[in-house]
């Protein structure tokens, strides 16, 4: 039974907003090719200027991405709200995309062409985190739940793709630590600056 409050904004006609922000930890050899994928839908969201179907396809491919590199999953958790304010959910959106910025390691430099000027051998990163931050309107009880869990992270990644689908998406940010090929985050580095994550 849906609480009171939700009850009677959905009688008054207010809309409902989620927003939400999930971490995703992968560790392993293998993580390191995933880095050229969120790279390319970087540049693909900054040259469309943040155009929202262009950022919701980059969502898609980056969440189909990571449920195949399922196996290397280590750690995860998940953070957000319910507010039936688009102002709220605007201010929500934009202290949580200011955080994951602030993460270390986690804003590229795409002002530089992905491979220029760098060493034939560079360092592989062990450790990568994404952190996918979105606003849509309406329910989604696959975000509105614990995904500290393979199977709840699975089916969290499968509903951010949906949304894209359905068009219920308001707003869409991904980060990522480190943000560049040759960029390591070490073990240290990653209990230090995302202790919110939860083995899976």
């Amino acid at each position: 039974m849906a609480p009171l409050g939700d009850r009677f904004n959905r009688m008054i006609g207010k809309t409902r907003f989620v927003v939400s922000r999930l971490f995703l930890h992968l560790g392993g050899d293998e993580v390191a090719p995933l880095l050229g994928v969120l790279n390319q839908a970087a540049r693909n969201v900054i040259e469309a200027e943040g155009d929202l179907e262009v950022a919701g396809e980059a969502l898609v491919q980056v969440c189909q991405s990571l449920l195949q590199y399922d196996t290397y999953w280590q750690s995860g958790s998940n953070e957000g709200d319910v507010v039936w304010n688009e102002g709220e959910a605007a201010d929500y959106f934009n202290e949580l995309f200011t955080d994951s910025g602030q993460r270390y390691l986690s804003e590229p430099d795409l002002s530089q062409p992905m491979y220029e000027n760098q060493p034939l051998s560079l360092p592989i990163t062990h450790n990568l985190v994404v952190m996918i931050t979105i606003v849509s309107e309406g329910e989604v009880p696959d975000l509105e739940t614990d995904l500290a869990s393979m199977e709840a992270m699975n089916r969290g990644l499968k509903a951010l793709i949906n949304l894209h689908y359905q068009g219920r998406l308001r707003g869409i940010q991904i980060h990522f630590s480190p943000a560049r090929l040759g960029d390591e985050l070490t073990n240290d580095q990653l209990l230090q600056n995302f202790p919110e994550l939860i083995p899976l």
